[in-house]
C-alpha cells in the first residue's frame, strides 16, 4: 500500500463523512457506473489502487475538487487520524513543497523541541 493511496483514501473518507454519507449511501450515489461499498471501504483504507476514472467519479459524487482532495495539510487536524504513519506522511508531503532551507529549519526546530521534551521527561 502506498502512502499516497492511504492519504487519498483518508481525504475521500473525510469528504464522505462531512456529507454525512455512509459508504453504502456513497456507493448508491455513484450511479450506474457505480463503485461498490466494499470497494469504497478498500479505497478509504488505501488498500487498492484506483483508476483516475474512479477517482474522478468519487470526487464528483462527493463534490470536491482536486485541490481539496490533495490538500493533505487539512488531514493533520482531523480528529479521527490516529495512525502515526499517516501523520508522518502528511508532514512529509507538506515539507516536499517547501524550500530546502525551510525543511532544514523545520528539522532543526523539531529536534530542539523533542530534546526539550526528553529532558523534561527525564526529570
Amino acid at each position: 500500500m502506498s502512502d499516497l493511496q492511504r492519504l487519498v483514501g483518508e481525504r475521500l473518507k473525510i469528504a464522505r463523512i462531512a456529507l454525512k454519507l455512509t459508504q453504502e449511501q456513497l456507493a448508491e450515489k455513484t450511479g450506474k457506473e457505480g463503485v461498490s461499498k466494499s470497494r469504497i471501504s478498500d479505497i478509504e483504507r488505501g488498500r487498492i489502487n484506483i483508476s483516475l476514472k474512479t477517482l474522478d467519479l468519487l470526487m464528483n459524487t462527493l463534490e470536491i475538487s482536486p485541490t481539496e482532495l490533495f490538500n493533505f495539510q487539512r488531514l493533520s487536524n482531523a480528529k479521527d487520524i490516529g495512525e502515526k504513519h499517516i501523520m508522518i506522511d502528511i508532514h512529509k508531503y507538506t515539507l516536499m513543497e517547501r524550500d530546502l532551507d525551510e525543511v532544514k529549519y523545520v528539522i532543526k526546530t523539531t529536534k530542539n523541541f523533542l530534546d526539550i521534551i526528553d529532558t523534561k521527561n527525564k526529570k
